[in-house]
């Protein structure tokens, strides 16, 4: 068996190498802190693997390319931050409607506005679910680490590829700048799914099936001609005013990721089977976050750490069992309050308690211990 590789990474690059092993082969971006050494990656990378690298003249541009190379078979990639992150929300709403896979990285940073592009945030929670306009399916990954960004970026595409849905790969500013050791998979070692095909006659496809929950993907430029709207569509793709239509297809693309919500969601759970205190976050935060239940613990403080790997679909179901059992629960966010409403819903017995930073500096294990000990 060939030996795993071992490299020191940065977080962007990790995004790159997770890229290019779920199979991308194209890409499309516009430079844009703190994600742009991913576009450096992906450019030199991708053509030496056969693939299409383009920086675009703007983020409107990057993911519409991302979205017509996607219709042609190739599993795209574009990167941003919160300003251009506003800027892709018209076509992110587009490739829900017209269901095609696409994997969207948006490393965050101070906002709003320009903001402080050098500096960490976790401001863009509500805009990777909300941001788009009208009833739209989310799935957002939050990666902790350099070797969790490359095995959350496989996943996203096989979501992606899986249920014929944009995914975004959701991280701070310091998880994409760190450097840790990673140890690089082996090929097959992770899993890798492609789109489900059309096994039909071209005559007889239809791109919108409604005999499946999520239809065979053709790629354009294999001989089936199909049409693709930004309005809703009937089966062939066609629009279509029918208010019957109209609703099922709308409950359809919705229903495809919340009838998979236990395949979507994942969490890690630290310490929790005999927690009194409980800590929910994501990111760079919940490294912090990690630490303080450590030392709490330490201390004789009976804490522990509900960390949500998939940040939408929410876990509900695990933030609600857990808020039945525990006292209290903190929510440590950059940001003046977004997961911890989320919290709030779900729990409906545990206090709920929220830490909020927003001036370009880390939350800190201190931080989170000293609320900690607030509520022992």
């Amino acid at each position: 068996m060939a030996e795993r590789k071992k490299k020191l990474l940065q977080g962007n690059d990790a995004c790159v190498e997770g890229a290019l092993y779920a199979g991308c082969r194209f890409y499309a971006g516009y430079p844009i802190t703190p994600s742009t050494e991913i576009a450096e990656g992906m450019s030199v990378r991708l053509p030496k693997l056969g693939g299409k690298f383009i920086q675009m003249e703007d983020e409107i541009a990057s993911i519409a390319a991302a979205i017509g190379a996607s219709l042609t078979g190739l599993k795209s990639l574009t990167a941003t931050s919160g300003p251009g992150l506003s800027l892709k929300q018209e076509c992110i709403g587009y490739a829900c409607l017209t269901e095609v896979p696409l994997v969207i990285v948006n490393v965050m940073r101070g906002g709003p506005s320009t903001g402080y592009p050098t500096g960490p945030s976790q401001s863009d929670l509500m805009a990777a679910k909300w941001g788009a306009h009208g009833d739209h399916p989310a799935i957002s990954l939050a990666p902790q680490s350099v070797q969790e960004i490359l095995t959350e970026t496989v996943r996203a595409f096989n979501l992606a590829e899986r249920f014929r849905t944009p995914v975004m790969v959701l991280y701070d500013e310091i998880v994409g700048h760190m450097r840790e050791p990673i140890t690089l998979p082996l090929p097959g070692e992770l899993e890798v799914i492609d789109r489900a095909k059309a096994a039909c006659r071209p005559e007889e496809y239809f791109p919108y099936d409604d005999r499946y929950e999520v239809a065979p993907l053709a790629p354009f430029g294999a001989g089936y001609r199909f049409h693709v709207t930004g309005l809703n569509h009937k089966q062939d793709g066609f629009p279509t005013n029918d208010s019957n239509i109209i609703r099922a297809n709308n409950e359809r693309i919705m229903n495809k990721i919340e009838n998979h919500k236990d395949e979507i969601c994942l969490n890690e759970a630290i310490d929790l089977d005999d927690a009194e205190i409980a800590v929910v976050a994501i990111g760079s935060t919940a490294r912090s976050a990690r630490y303080a239940v450590k030392e709490a613990r330490a201390a004789g403080i009976k804490a522990g750490l509900l960390r949500p790997i998939t940040m939408w679909p929410f876990p509900d179901k695990a933030v609600k069992e857990l808020g039945s059992r525990v006292k209290a629960i903190i929510v440590p966010e950059l940001n003046l309050g977004q997961m911890v409403h989320e919290v709030e819903r779900c729990s409906k017995k545990a206090q709920v308690t929220g830490i909020h930073r927003v001036d370009g500096e880390p939350i800190t294990p201190a931080q989170i211990l000293e609320a900690i000990r607030k509520h022992k």
